[in-house]
């Protein structure tokens, strides 16, 4: 039987956020699954204000909750969102490429760094049931509304990036075998960033989750095709904020529902 994923690339620190808050993830309708990874769902009660952060996936995701919907682009820097008090905020997480067949008007580069009010789902169809299955439905509905269709290139920009996310031997744009400027048009126009980004988030989500374990980080280093250790400590600590060590000290484990 199909499930959501469980690991926990991306988020920082995932075990502190699920030990504040009920973090899920759901499938979506078999229809709208080629082009979306999940739907993410958040509840809880948080009488302090508690930050959260999240190195983005190359995909563009909708965020509702209470007061309103956002249309958050492929995010180039530590994504941030503070919590405080009765939260429910219900997530639609595209494949990295899957987005543009439902916003077919603009390339997806066009949302890329911005978050950006989302009007055309009414945010209380999605957030106001109590029932999570009924706000998952919502989800499905709304989508299905949009009619996305089908197109080739969609296809060709969502493999490309799986080749990425589960090829190790994948280190520059060339090892893709297609022609570069090609694929940036492609990534461009379906991806909202460049291949070499993708690559180089890769990295990151990865050396991100195993920094709780008892990681070799030259090793790990070598695996993601660094040239040595030091780059790999330099990159993880410009895009998280702290160096690995610091990190590693401060997550353990940790798994969404």
């Amino acid at each position: 039987m199909a499930a959501p994923r469980r690991d926990t690339r991306g988020i920082v620190n995932a075990p502190e956020l699920f030990s504040r808050v009920r973090f899920r993830r759901r499938l979506p309708a078999e229809p709208l699954r080629r082009y979306l990874e999940h739907y993410w769902l958040i509840d809880g009660h948080l009488p302090e204000p508690y930050t959260t952060h999240v190195v983005p996936h190359p995909s563009v995701n909708l965020v509702f909750q209470p007061g309103g919907g956002e249309l958050a682009g492929v995010g180039l820097d530590l994504f941030s969102h503070t919590m405080l008090g009765d939260v429910r905020i219900c997530g639609v997480q595209f494949r990295p490429g899957g987005f543009r067949p439902f916003l077919p008007e603009h390339p997806v580069s066009r949302w890329t760094g911005l978050r950006v009010p989302f009007t055309e789902i009414p945010w209380q169809q999605i957030v106001g049931p109590d029932d999570e299955d009924a706000r998952v439905q919502a989800l499905d509905d709304a989508l299905l509304a949009r009619d996305p269709k089908p197109d080739p290139q969609v296809d060709e920009a969502m493999e490309v990036v799986q080749h990425i996310r589960t090829d190790r031997e994948i280190r520059k744009v060339t090892d893709l075998g297609l022609p570069v400027r090609s694929l940036q048009r492609l990534f461009n126009a379906h991806v909202g960033v460049s291949p070499k980004w993708v690559i180089l988030r890769y990295r990151i989500h990865e050396a991100l989750e195993r920094a709780a374990t008892n990681v070799d980080w030259a090793r790990l280093a070598a695996e993601l095709g660094y040239s040595d250790q030091a780059h790999l400590v330099r990159d993880f600590t410009q895009t998280i904020g702290v160096p690995p060590s610091a990190y590693a000290r401060s997550a353990v484990g940790g798994a969404p529902e």
